[in-house]
């Protein structure tokens, strides 16, 4: 699975709206459980990412086990396209960049490479669904305060919950807090640790060790529109014939501005070409 008041003469006024409206939210909260105000935020990210079609570039930073780049992403109706642009805080030379030219063309103008590229972002949208769908059902609730116009709840696992794929073994297996704007219904972050180590077909297929974190962030960069900010992951284990894994993982996504919503990939290769050009003349 997107809110932004005034001066002296109008602070009464604003402090009575205000007390009204957080009363108001406050009512909303008190006629829900923690679990149904959970469920609620989950239909609401599920049902807005059914119908939204907004398309955004923004820059990402990346970091995975220590190595870190940054590149610039547009979103497209057939799936993301990037171009990188730093590797670990410098410029690309000049061979990096007309590799980088070259992938992009590929990837626009190879309809075997779109294709693979629309199966991604189907699979990708499939599995964050799955992951939302088992929220409610995974985790016990506890409300645990306000902050910012912000709902935190608690959550440890469901001992009835039955987890059916591997995703669900770990997250079941995690505690930690889950952040919502409860008046649009929305997940502003998640974060948790688990308890236990999780083992897979007995520790046969790998296992992963207690005490791995992960953290996601979103916000609301226009009025309505939620978008991922920030994933944090620190895990370790062992894999298939006894391969040790670490995963040490973080984004940040900034710089969002809105492109159009029928953007092709054709037009983002175009647009990131373009700006790749402005940058070599610098």
């Amino acid at each position: 699975m997107t809110i932004k008041q005034s001066r002296m003469m109008f602070a009464g006024v604003i402090l009575l709206v205000l007390s009204g409206a957080a009363s108001a939210e406050s009512q909303f909260k008190a006629q829900l459980s923690p679990a149904d105000l959970v469920k609620a935020v989950i239909r609401s990210e599920l049902n807005t990412s059914d119908v939204t079609a907004i398309r955004w570039k923004y820059l990402l930073d990346k970091e995975v086990d220590g190595k870190q780049q940054t590149r610039e992403v547009i979103e497209t109706k057939s799936g993301s396209l990037d171009r990188l642009i730093a590797i670990a805080g410098k410029p690309l030379t000049d061979a990096q960049q007309r590799d980088e030219t070259e992938r992009i063309l590929r990837l626009s103008h190879n309809p075997e490479e779109q294709r693979k590229l629309e199966q991604t972002r189907r699979k990708d949208a499939e599995q964050c669904n799955a992951f939302l769908q088992m929220i409610p059902e995974a985790f016990l609730f506890e409300y645990a305060g306000e902050s910012g116009g912000l709902t935190k709840m608690t959550f440890k696992p469901n001992p009835g919950f039955r987890p059916s794929s591997r995703e669900g073994k770990v997250l079941h297996e995690m505690a930690g807090e889950i952040w919502v704007n409860a008046k649009q219904q929305r997940l502003a972050s998640i974060n948790g640790q688990l308890m236990n180590p999780v083992k897979f077909a007995g520790g046969l297929l790998g296992h992963l060790e207690k005490g791995g974190l992960f953290a996601v962030k979103r916000a609301e960069i226009a009025p309505g529109h939620w978008e991922l900010t920030e994933i944090a992951v620190n895990m370790r284990g062992k894999a298939l014939l006894f391969k040790t894994i670490s995963v040490q993982q973080k984004e940040l996504h900034t710089n969002f501005q809105r492109v159009p919503d029928d953007l092709s990939l054709s037009d983002a290769a175009g647009l990131l070409l373009k700006q790749a050009l402005v940058a070599a003349k610098r």
